[in-house]
């Protein structure tokens, strides 16, 4: 029985230590759909980056503006899957390679974590791999709720005949294991109807993430996320929470609050396009107040297209006006969460700003003062071949993706076969049946 048939979002197998690979990402957000292709290639241990088994190396990266998409979700579903075919078809050009699947990324649908504990009979008197891949399906599998997918299954940590705080059982012997899981889900509706986007432009799903786990793949040092970091992505349309403690993913949430409703209010205060807004807030836009900003003024185009109407001029201290309510709100909701989730304990950590949000000048000063931490803007690290307009904030999620296969056998998996794309029985036809089974 397949891991769709349980609720489960798709899970990759694990890269092997000892092997190259061709992967590809597909980040599907709000505002722009993103595909990058890498050949990861084995590299010995390193003094930097120490979890991370391979080098990354992009050959291919396509984007192009998210249409049919709000709040990270698919709301038509027609121009979402034309929108992810050109980003699809960009990379594929620039890659030189046309392919079959992809890892994607998901913020829509009220992110969520949960810990759960499962235990089993130990087979024989020591932990094998087999015991591990037993309890892990078990807490996957008690941690499904209705109306809920389970997008991570992640091991805290395990225990043996009442012993906690074991990191690796592996051998270790005993009559009982146990696992403590944190498990983080996402509305069944919006991962079903992403997953529909993709799979009706001819790619397999080879695995479904939340988007600021894998920015925090991207753009964490190792330090940062063994003491404790919170991975706050800022996107369009909403903004998404992951905590890391002692290396491991501990916490994540999302609320549907982004930067398209900067741009909004923008749009309303200065009776402007959405698109003139857009672009008002990308160049002018900022958090800061400055002495000459009564003076410094901004061209408004008219709203309309008639000759007779004229541009207006509004100084940069109004703009600061309208922006600054709207960031202190999304700011001011991500400290109520980061204050009731176990990075309240790490007085010490530190906050990584990822997102295309996350560029408006100011940003990082503002949300220290707010968040009463050492903040900074997230950029990937350790990825060669990125094109220099993705070497920054917005794009952390698409490399983050590319990272996640080095990172996937911390998860439960559950062993799929592979069929051709229209066989009976294939991987559609799972999708099918899950979407079915999912109304």
């Amino acid at each position: 029985m397949s891991a769709l048939h349980y609720g489960l979002t798709p899970k990759m197998k694990p890269i092997p230590a000892r092997r190259s690979a061709l992967v590809a990402a597909l980040d599907v957000g709000s505002s722009k759909i993103a595909c990058m292709i890498a050949r990861l290639r084995p590299h010995p241990p390193q003094q930097v980056l120490t979890r991370r088994t391979h080098a990354v190396e992009v050959i291919g990266f396509g984007h192009t503006g998210a249409r049919g998409m709000k709040a990270g979700a698919v709301v038509n579903l027609a121009q979402a899957e034309e929108a992810i075919r050109v980003a699809v078809d960009a990379a594929e050009q620039m890659a030189s390679v046309e392919i079959e699947s992809a890892v994607l990324s998901i913020s829509a649908g009220r992110l969520a974590s949960e810990l759960f504990a499962a235990d089993v009979e130990i087979v024989g008197s020591a932990v094998s791999e087999g015991d591990i891949a037993r309890v892990l399906a078990a807490g996957s599998r008690h941690s499904l709720r209705d109306g809920r997918a389970v997008l991570h299954s992640l091991p805290v940590g395990y225990s043996i005949d009442g012993t906690e705080g074991i990191r690796d059982p592996r051998g270790m012997l005993g009559s009982r294991f146990g696992v403590d899981m944190h498990v983080a889900t996402t509305d069944i509706a919006a991962a079903r109807n992403l997953m529909l986007a993709v799979e009706r432009s001819h790619l397999a799903v080879e695995a479904m993430v939340a988007s600021p786990y894998v920015a925090g793949l991207a753009v964490l040092a190792d330090d940062e996320a063994d003491l404790g970091a919170a991975v706050i992505d800022l996107g369009a349309g909403t903004t998404t929470v992951a905590v890391f403690l002692n290396g491991r993913l501990v916490h994540l949430e999302g609320f549907a609050l982004g930067g398209q409703h900067i741009t909004t209010d923008i749009a309303r205060g200065l009776n402007a396009r959405i698109v003139d807004a857009e672009r008002i807030k990308t160049l002018y836009g900022t958090v800061l107040n400055g002495g000459s900003d009564e003076r410094d003024m901004i061209e408004v185009p008219p709203i309309s297209e008639d000759e007779r109407e004229t541009a207006q001029f509004v100084s940069r201290a109004t703009l600061v006006h309208i922006i600054k309510p709207r960031v202190e709100e999304i700011l001011e909701m991500v400290r109520d969460r980061l204050a009731a989730s176990p990075f309240a304990a790490e007085r010490r950590g530190h906050v990584i700003l990822t997102g295309g949000a996350a560029q408006l000048t100011g940003l990082p000063h503002l949300a220290a003062r707010i968040l009463d931490r050492p903040v900074r803007i997230g950029r990937p690290l350790g990825i060669s071949g990125l094109p220099d307009t993705a070497k920054g904030a917005a794009f952390a999620v698409a490399a983050g993706l590319l990272v996640y296969p080095q990172a996937a056998h911390l998860e439960h998996f559950e062993q799929r076969k592979r069929h051709a794309m229209n066989g009976t029985g294939g991987y559609f036809a799972r999708v099918g049946q899950w979407l079915r089974e999912s109304f």
